[in-house]
């Protein structure tokens, strides 16, 4: 039986359920573009080929490994996408919880169904059909659930809108012991530069105090602002309009103290290390081609 434990984004790592880019498919069409950024690289013909996200997500494997951390790997599926495994489920505390993702995904979940049988049935969820919610929009912070949604009136009409207020609402139902602060993303359909896909695209914590943010991501100032507030605008790294397109945020933690980062995230990774962190660099800039890093690759179960 697996012991769900997940607080916040930076506890000492135990288990993790990692993507993988085996069998992944041919490039997908114009039509079948989930993203502007992939949308983006398919128009450029520059869209990432297997055998490099197999090197980058082994990279990330060998530093889990080198860290004692136990990997999950979803069971193939031939001729299909399994990198972002975040979007298909996350843990709150003992609990969790299935996405209501897009459709075509839905296998994902399938694939990780051994898993999820090692769980504590009482404490596996599915929503109701009319919540829509994706763990990269659900970020975790001790007292605090973090939720990205998007209010716009129009949201039906935006594929890049994963979470609705729906899903705060079943959120705030499900943890009632929880402040649960939802923030009102800025989403595009057409410039990835100017879509924050999910929270974890324009903010993440790292360490105990610390985090990565990028303003303009937050349609309302005062959701910003919030987060100035919380953490201090001093333990904050602000992102530029480009990081947050290369996926600065999208960082993930295996300890208080150690970060994944990509390679080529040169200012943040020394302001990571001027602040006492440990940076494991990997490359991950083909992934990253398709709107994902680190954080979107891996789904936590069991931190300390």
């Amino acid at each position: 039986m697996l012991e769900l434990n997940i607080k916040n984004e930076t506890s000492k790592l135990r288990v993790v359920v990692l993507g993988s880019a085996v069998n992944n498919g041919p490039t997908p069409k114009v039509e079948e573009a989930y993203d502007p950024k992939s949308l983006e690289h398919i128009l450029a013909k520059t869209y990432p080929i297997e055998a490099d996200m197999v090197v980058e997500m082994e990279a990330f494997n060998s530093v889990f490994q080198k860290y004692g951390v136990t990997v999950l790997r979803p069971e193939m599926i031939e001729n299909y996408n399994q990198i972002f495994t975040r979007d298909i489920g996350f843990v709150i505390d003992d609990t969790f919880v299935k996405s209501n993702i897009l459709p075509d995904r839905e296998r994902e979940l399938d694939a990780i169904q051994y898993v999820i049988d090692q769980m504590n049935p009482l404490k596996v969820v599915r929503p109701p059909e009319e919540v829509h919610i994706e763990g990269g929009d659900v970020m975790l912070w001790n007292d605090y659930i973090f939720i990205g949604t998007y209010k716009g009136s129009d949201y039906a009409s935006y594929i890049t809108a994963r979470t609705n207020m729906h899903g705060v609402k079943f959120i705030k139902d499900l943890f009632p012991n929880k402040i649960v602060k939802e923030f009102d993303l800025v989403k595009s359909r057409i410039e990835a530069r100017d879509n924050a896909l999910h929270l974890d695209c324009c903010f993440q914590p790292v360490g105990k105090d610390k985090g990565i943010i990028y303003k303009r991501g937050f349609r309302e100032e005062a959701d910003y602002m919030f987060l100035v507030n919380l953490f201090g605008k001093e333990n904050l790294f602000h992102i530029t309009r480009d990081e947050m397109y290369n996926m600065n945020s999208n960082v993930f933690s295996i300890d208080t103290n150690v970060v994944v980062s990509e390679k080529n995230f040169t200012r943040l990774n020394n302001w990571l290390r001027a602040n006492g962190f440990i940076v494991e660099e990997i490359p991950y800039a083909e992934i990253s081609k398709q709107e994902g890093l680190l954080r979107c690759s891996t789904l936590p179960l069991i931190r300390d």
